[in-house]
């Protein structure tokens, strides 16, 4: 899902549902949020230019995965008033129904991605921005470099996460108790490059959500191709 945030570190309100590991589960804070969670992030300009950095490199009709797609705005809504055939895959089922509404030119399905049957060299180009944040490292890896594989050779991914050295952290998001990994921007790239794709371009900026809890957050966005000669780390 299109998600980030300022892990304020708070003990959650309320109930909280949770997994068998006893952590919050990923689709719950976000079924909370809803539309909320888009008007908040909304004014990203770094989000906008990285959609354009895609589009140009993009033939018509391309096949687009959106991992974590949320309510389809920005990038589902932009990628396929492109003209191109975009599938988005989300745990939550508010923000499913959201960007089937929002964005009928797309395709959503209600899905964790780990469950999603993806075949290898089936998309021209795969889009993770802020989705890894609630999985944990071991995830994230096991993610990344699946997706890779998924890029056809010569195809594009981009990815984008708040880089922060946490691990397992309990946290609140815009009000909502979640469990967050993630990873320095150094680690992260290292991460990227392992997988068998090639960083062309990076942009880290600092955003504030539209959001009365929000605060300056550091986003980094990297933009990969998965080169024609290599086969993606296994």
């Amino acid at each position: 899902m299109e998600r980030c945030g300022r892990h304020r570190l708070s003990a959650p309100k309320g109930p909280v549902v949770t997994d068998d590991q006893h952590r919050p589960h990923p689709a719950a804070a976000f079924d909370a949020l809803g539309a909320e969670y888009e008007k908040a992030f909304a004014g990203s300009r770094t989000h906008r230019r990285s959609l354009e950095w895609l589009l140009g490199r993009l033939a018509p009709g391309s096949r687009v995965l959106d991992v974590g797609s949320g309510t389809g705005r920005p990038t589902a809504e932009t990628l396929a008033a492109a003209g191109h055939d975009v599938l988005g895959v989300d745990v939550s089922p508010v923000m499913v129904e959201l960007a089937t509404r929002q964005v009928p030119a797309a395709t959503f399905r209600r899905a964790d991605i780990h469950d999603v049957v993806l075949e290898d060299d089936s998309f021209d180009a795969v889009c993770v921005y802020f989705s890894l944040l609630q999985l944990d490292r071991r995830e994230q890896r096991d993610l990344v470099r699946r997706l890779a594989r998924v890029v056809r050779p010569g195809g594009h991914l981009v990815l984008a996460t708040v880089p922060l050295d946490v691990e397992d952290v309990d946290a609140t998001f815009m009000g909502q108790p979640v469990r967050v990994s993630s990873f320095t921007g150094q680690a992260l790239t290292a991460l990227t490059e392992e997988a068998g794709l090639e960083v062309l371009e990076e942009e880290a900026t600092l955003f504030t959500p539209a959001h009365p809890d929000a605060r300056p957050e550091p986003h980094l966005f990297l933009h990969c191709r998965r080169p024609l000669d290599t086969a993606p780390d296994a």
